[in-house]
């Protein structure tokens, strides 16, 4: 019986989303449009380094010596393998949903369990940087000080998600074998890429075409969901759902004494991240109120990038439930950490922070820099943080070589 039910609900909602569009053909033409150019010159050439160099890192075996070094801080702090330190750190590179695509790569290669999957999503589903303090604080509230506040908050949420998701699915455990916990870990981290790289075993041209390849059509897939949900949120308003949905969130924004000039945005952000935290931007609500809104929306992320999430895990078992789970509790950890640390700045101090350096204009309140300049900056980023994170786990390696752990998986 649920499962008619849920037939015949999602049909309906189909049918019903296509007819709305047959209602307002122009509505549809011109949020989609919307979309693609936000595609076009943000998502695109922001996110297509990362997603060919993390290609080819894995190739090369540059993940596998990342695991080995990281797994003595990775394990005892999200109990997830040491490769989730190469999840985290592209994923705060890159954003959403750069840390999806490498969880479902390291799945399907068999470097994670499905439990450790869903543990890294929950930690490492983050923003990147450039988004919160170039596309929010400056591009849309226009006072770039509260960049540092709104990064702070959001990535203290995401490290508390993976502390309390660390006990998730406890139960699973299996012992790793002896030989691969013993021995210098420097020398274990040179093996396992090396061993990495001879079962690949592609040479460099195919293994760079593979990497393009693939990258398109993720991000191809990634520019549908983007088009298909800025056309929902906006059929959301021209046929009047809007109405539906806000009855119920301004009597919980009352009770909480939240302005009821949030309401729109909050909605907004429920479907698309951008939209949301532009419309918390603009709303006449009180400063602080209308960032925390925008963290807790930045960390929700929206539903089209779970829709993003979703596609890319697809041939994995790691489950939606658990992922859906950890941005809810992520939203609500950044919104409080959001509060507590506005109430200690003064909108005065925020206006004499410095100008965090973006590149080109922000029309519309959305972030639209030079297409080339843009790539260049992910290249750097995709290429900077790897080289980044293995000197710092060289030196754990050198704190930690004769550090011995018991290893969970399943």
């Amino acid at each position: 019986m649920r499962d008619k039910i849920s037939a015949l609900v999602w049909a309906a909602a189909a049918v019903l989303l296509t007819l709305s569009l047959v209602w307002s053909p122009e509505t549809a033409l011109e949020s989609a449009k919307n979309g693609m150019s936000l595609f076009l010159n943000v998502v695109f050439p922001s996110l297509l380094p990362f997603f060919i160099l993390s290609e080819l890192m894995l190739g090369f075996g540059v993940v596998h010596f990342i695991g080995v070094l990281f797994e003595p801080l990775m394990r005892p702090l999200f109990n997830t393998p040491g490769e989730g330190a190469f999840v985290l750190s592209m994923g705060l590179a890159a954003g959403y949903p750069m840390d999806a695509v490498i969880t479902a790569r390291f799945r399907k290669q068999g470097l994670c369990t499905q439990i450790e999957g869903e543990r890294m999503l929950a930690y490492s589903n983050t923003a990147d940087p450039l988004f919160i303090f170039g596309a929010v604080a400056v591009g849309m509230f226009a006072i770039p000080g509260i960049g540092k506040t709104m990064a702070i908050a959001h990535y203290i949420g995401a490290f508390l998600v993976g502390i309390i998701f660390r006990f998730y699915g406890y139960g699973d455990r299996v012992e790793r074998p002896e030989a691969a916990r013993s021995g210098n870990i420097m020398g274990r981290a040179l093996d396992a890429l090396v061993k990495a790289r001879q079962e690949d075993g592609r040479p460099f041209g195919q293994m760079l075409g593979d990497a393009v390849n693939d990258s398109i059509k993720t991000l191809l897939m990634i520019c549908g969901f983007i088009m298909l949900f800025s056309t929902i949120v906006k059929i959301v308003e021209v046929v009047g759902l809007y109405a539906l949905l806000a009855a119920p969130l301004s009597a919980f924004f009352k009770l909480l004494h939240i302005s009821p000039e949030l309401v729109e945005a909050t909605i907004n952000g429920l479907f698309e991240i951008d939209l949301g935290a532009l419309a918390a931007a603009k709303a006449a609500a009180p400063l602080i109120q209308r960032v925390a809104i925008a963290g807790a929306i930045v960390a929700w992320s929206g539903l089209s990038v779970f829709g993003q999430v979703a596609s890319v895990l697809t041939g994995t078992d790691i489950r939606m439930r658990p992922y859906i789970l950890a941005r809810l509790l992520h939203a609500v950890l950044a919104y409080l950490a959001t509060l507590m640390l506005m109430r200690n700045v003064s909108p005065a101090i925020l206006e004499m922070l410095p100008v965090v350096p973006v590149l080109g204009g922000m029309p519309e309140g959305l972030a639209q820099p030079a297409f080339w300049e843009l790539f260049a900056r992910g290249l750097m980023w995709s290429l900077g943080v790897p080289l980044a994170l293995s000197l710092v786990g060289g030196l754990a390696a050198l704190l930690t070589g004769r550090m011995r752990w018991t290893t969970p998986r399943s």
